[in-house]
């Protein structure tokens, strides 16, 4: 809990991060129904979730990269690596589910709301910022490790959240009513495997990262 209120109080004191990355949502919802007043649901679908991508891109992946040399050495030696590991990743999905919730009124604002499943698509903002988050912030703990590598992140980003976007992007599909997917318990649980595939990887694998 104490580490979690740590990065609370850090991005608190870096206000001008988290503005930035508001700005940067709001300013791409603006620009988005600038260019395509009369968007159609299917493609609000798509537009949606890549403005989730883009700012959890820019909320999450500064997770470790930002920690300096000295701070991670204290860090090693007063805290065990799990309980930083698991406070930044639950930390990073509440960021980007109150983004995400964000961007949902502002674009809904602009362009209206064509959701029409409210519980189901709030679910899926939910296990997309969790997968986002658990996912991107183990590569961005990676990248630290490896000079702050940005195409190491974008090598192993890649591939791990393509199943999750893909996954998100039919469970909106349903929630905004596209498509009649009768197998949509399938399709949730499938996103929440894939979280919990990537929080059990994180968890055997970072105590070996935090050590080298």
């Amino acid at each position: 809990m104490r580490l979690l209120w740590r990065d609370w109080i850090l991005e608190w004191r870096t206000r001008y991060a988290l503005s930035g990355i508001v700005l940067y949502v709001l300013a791409t919802i603006v620009l988005v129904y600038s260019a395509l007043i009369d968007i159609q649901p299917k493609v609000w679908n798509a537009i949606f979730w890549v403005i989730i991508l883009f700012a959890a891109v820019s909320a999450i992946v500064k997770s470790f990269v930002q920690e300096s040399q000295s701070r991670q050495l204290y860090y090693y030696n007063l805290v065990h690596p799990l309980a930083l590991l698991l406070a930044k990743m639950i930390y990073n999905t509440s960021l980007l589910f109150l983004l995400s919730l964000l961007s949902w009124g502002a674009l809904a604002l602009l362009t209206g709301n064509p959701v029409k499943e409210t519980g189901l698509f709030i679910l899926a903002i939910f296990l997309g910022s969790m997968g986002l988050s658990i996912a991107f912030t183990f590569v961005s703990a990676i990248s630290a490790k490896a000079q702050n590598s940005a195409t190491l992140m974008a090598i192993l980003g890649f591939p791990v959240i393509i199943p999750i976007l893909l996954t998100l992007v039919k469970i909106g599909a349903n929630a905004l009513r596209l498509i009649q997917d009768t197998s949509i318990s399938s399709d949730i649980l499938i996103l929440v495997a894939i979280n919990l595939v990537l929080l059990s990887v994180s968890i055997l694998l970072y105590p070996f990262l935090w050590r080298d």
